[in-house]
């Protein structure tokens, strides 16, 4: 090789070795970037490992009382008793764990190399898996993904761990084990497992019930309650001896704890308040609920119920519902939908949901808006005589008629026809509006579908709902601030969260018009027949029954200034009974329970609000011209009321000196005359009024010298039918046309009256003046007349 071929050799090996540097320079390039990108992912991955949440599992929905005590719960939609998580644990639970699961706990970072690589010894000199090795919080990762035990399994369980670490404290990863450690059958978690095998929550486990607890994930399906007794309990003991060991307990608490037995039988959870707990259930599944009962009031309302549904259930009523509310702040204090939960008379119903005919329990709504309006006066004079109204013939419970009745009387003693005829003169319409105003959902049909039967029961309504109507009147009297709404759930922090009603406006009544409504309910008959006025350790309550048609639902709500109870009474499946009224059940249960909440004050008069008047005592209309000066009273009645009807029915007439005769002036002769104002009610009115009113003086006859000379007011009136009436006439039995009675009231009955039906003569009357008659369709006209020439006449139309 000659000088210029070794130059090239060497030439060509310099090159080939900066090119072959280069080529590694940039592998090596490659390979760092390469691991770093792997590494980033990996971080990402290590960051993102962790699902969310941790654990995707369906929870038992729980339900506690205002201080925080289990009124009862309901199974997971998987079958398993699984508490909802929370976020502490038992002091003596977590040192019982620690001591028996994982000693090193408190200080490695999720894995634990030591106890792995002793798990691995044991493992090939036994040949088989007698230990896992894993810490608690290994365990927890394995509970969180619920898959099957391998070797990678394992690998990923310790990476999880080492991450969930990093993200919760010790404490928390102590509760997420506690809250979905097996514990044997479909019993998950410590919170579930001390309800269902020892009767109490697992604050208050004793040292032995804990360590049965803490020894019993270990192995579930093979050592239970139920299975291999006697090895849980030696597991237990050696645990308990470890914990007495290390001084955690004193000798006297491990003797005693050694010595306790294990349950023979797993505890049923409470069933308290169970309506309410199936409610909540429905609407929040999965949670834990603080509810706003009183437990201890609503287990002695459970009592009351329970004694009084054995009562009732003699005569065949078999369901029993109430409320009890704080009216301060509309938390509800005792719920019970129905009682005897796991009964088969439709006892599972909750009543207090449930629409039902509301009898009349809805007439204080009535009386209350016609005051607010001025369209009615405390104290008016309403009729309370038969009436039929297009084939609507309402009658009193009683089937009794008073001829005129005070409206406040009339809304005590709950009178049909009074109601009737008020609501005729307010308008179904309206008052269908303001039903729905005051928070009745339940009347989804036009006005018109109801008709005047809307007050006797023609409609329904819920306890909850109509009950929420009378916390109003409540919360309007006392010029409450508070959302009339009833609360029953807490959150977090005990602040009491808004549960879903029809919600009522709070300007629906005037605070006048509500506390006159409420001081007439306080004149209810009271079920044991006492005039609570005349005994004073007797409590001021305003109250109102309401018993629907054919004896179906039994209603009484109660009210004071500061507590609510209203009670329903009947059969879920609709069956009436005999005797079953409000007063006599409902009403009875009602003031029981009033009996177990504190005696309250009562309203001030909302002077700001009323208005002084002269009123007329027996007429109840604002002072008319003639009313006479002794019959006056001064009242408090709504501003509105000012504009209310004046007194009509006292009369200015002239009788003779000694009150025997009517007289005029140019026919009085040696009788005498003088005026004076004479109390008159309309003929049909009178007629039944004098019959309870004995002191009710009729009119005298005119003097036989003034005989001939009357300018009296008509003494007759048609008690059926109405002016412009509708009358249906159905067929009979046997497909013949039936026939409708005719009714008039006259001054004087011995008289006789004539009668005309269009142009034809008819017949006559004489004392009872009913006449039947089956006129054809179409338009026609009565006419009766006396025999002193005195005439009457109606139009009506037959369809």
């Amino acid at each position: 090789m000659n000088y210029f071929e070794c130059k090239r050799t060497r030439q060509f090996g310099k090159l080939f070795t900066v090119e072959t540097h280069g080529r590694a320079s940039l592998h090596r390039n490659r390979w760092k970037k390469t691991t770093l990108i792997a590494s980033i992912i990996l971080l990402i991955w290590y960051h993102f490992s962790l699902p969310r949440p941790l654990f995707d599992t369906p929870y038992s929905t729980l339900v506690a009382d205002r201080e925080g005590d289990l009124l009862g719960a309901r199974i997971s939609s998987d079958g398993q008793w699984r508490f909802p998580p929370t976020d502490s644990v038992p002091e003596k639970y977590k040192q019982c764990l620690i001591e028996f699961e994982d000693r090193g706990f408190r200080y490695h970072p999720g894995v634990n190399p030591l106890a792995l690589g002793r798990a691995m010894v044991q493992n090939v000199k036994s040949g088989r898996v007698v230990s896992g090795g894993s810490t608690i919080t290994m365990q927890t990762i394995r509970l969180m993904r619920q898959n099957k035990r391998t070797y990678f399994e394992k690998f990923i369980e310790i990476i999880l761990a080492t991450r969930l670490e990093l993200s919760y404290s010790k404490n928390r990863i102590l509760a997420l084990y506690a809250s979905h450690a097996p514990m044997g059958g479909n019993v998950v978690g410590i919170e579930a497992a001390s309800w269902r095998y020892f009767g109490h929550p697992s604050g208050s486990l004793s040292w032995a019930e804990t360590a049965t607890l803490a020894v019993l994930p270990n192995a579930p399906a093979m050592m239970h309650f139920g299975r291999d007794r006697a090895g849980l309990i030696q597991k237990r003991n050696r645990l308990l001896l470890r914990l007495y060991d290390k001084k955690i307990i004193e000798k006297t608490d491990y003797e005693l704890a050694v010595a306790e037995p294990l349950p023979a039988h797993p505890h049923q959870l409470p069933q308290i308040a169970p309506h309410l707990v199936t409610q909540l259930y429905l609407q929040q599944p999965g949670n834990h609920i603080q509810s706003t009962i009183d437990k201890r009031l609503q287990l002695q309302t459970e009592e009351v119920l329970n004694r009084w549904n054995a009562e009732f259930s003699q005569n065949g009523v078999f369901n029993l519902a109430a409320l009890i509310v704080d009216l301060e702040t509309n938390e509800v204090l005792s719920y019970n939908g129905n009682v005897q939960f796991n009964n088969s008379y439709g006892n599972q119903v909750d009543i207090i949901q449930s629409p039902r005919s509301t009898g009349s329990i809805l007439k204080p709504f009535l009386y209350c808006a016609m005051l607010q309006e001025g369209l009615l006066l405390p104290k008016e004079l309403l009729p309370d005589i038969p009436i039929n109204i297009n084939g609507f013939a309402p009658k009193n419970f009683s089937l009794q008629y008073d001829g005129a009745v005070h409206a406040d009387e009339a809304l005590a003693r709950s009178l049909n026809v009074p109601a009737v005829v008020s609501l005729r003169r307010y308008g179904v319409p309206k008052f269908h509006q303001f039903l729905k105003e005051i928070g009745l959902s339940t009347l989804n049909k036009p006005a018109d579908y109801y008709g005047l039967s809307m007050i006797l029961g023609g409609a329904e309504g819920t306890l909850w709902e109509i009950a929420n109507a009378y916390a109003g009147l409540v919360h309007a009297a006392s010029h409450s601030a508070n959302d009339p709404e009833f609360q029953l759930v807490q959150d977090e922090h005990g602040r009491v969260e808004t549960h879903g009603c029809a919600s009522l406006r709070s300007n629906v009544f005037t605070t006048a018009a509500a506390w006159l409504t409420l001081e007439a309910l306080t004149n209810v008959n009271r079920p044991e027949e006492i005039d609570w006025h005349f005994v004073p350790s007797m409590r001021k309550v305003a109250w109102k029954t309401g018993t629907s048609y054919g004896f179906r639902d039994a209603w009484a709500v109660g009210v004071t200034p500061k507590y609510l109870v209203a009670v329903w009474t009947g059969n879920a499946s609709g069956e009436g009974r005999p005797g079953l009224t409000g007063a006599r059940t409902s009403g009875q249960v009602m003031f029981d329970l009033f009996n177990l909440l504190p005696v309250t004050g009562w309203f001030e008069p909302p002077y700001r609000e009323l208005t002084e008047a002269a009123v007329c005592r027996e007429s109840g209309c604002l002072k008319g011209m003639n009313c006479p000066e002794s019959s006056i009273d001064t009242v408090l009645i709504p501003v509105k009321g000012a504009q209310g009807a004046v007194c009509n029915y006292h009369k200015r007439i002239h009788v003779s000196d000694d009150g025997q005769y009517r007289v005029f002036e140019q026919c009085a002769g040696n009788r005498g005359i003088r005026p004076v104002a004479w109390f008159v009610l309309p003929p049909a009115w009178e007629w039944y009024y004098k019959q309870h009113h004995p002191e009710y003086r009729t009119l005298p006859p005119f003097s036989p010298e003034c005989t001939g000379n009357e300018l009296s007011g008509q003494p007759m009136q048609f008690i059926y039918p109405y002016p412009n009436a509708v009358i249906k006439i159905t067929k009979q039995l046997d497909g013949s046309r039936g026939k409708a009675v005719f009714e008039l009231a006259h001054r004087n009955p011995s008289t006789h009256v004539f009668w005309h039906l269009d142009k034809d003569y008819l017949g006559e009357t004489s004392d009872i003046h009913q006449m039947e008659l089956s006129p054809s369709p179409g338009q026609h006209e009565i006419t009766v007349v006396d025999e002193k020439g005195n005439s009457l006449a109606i139009k009506f139309r037959v369809e």
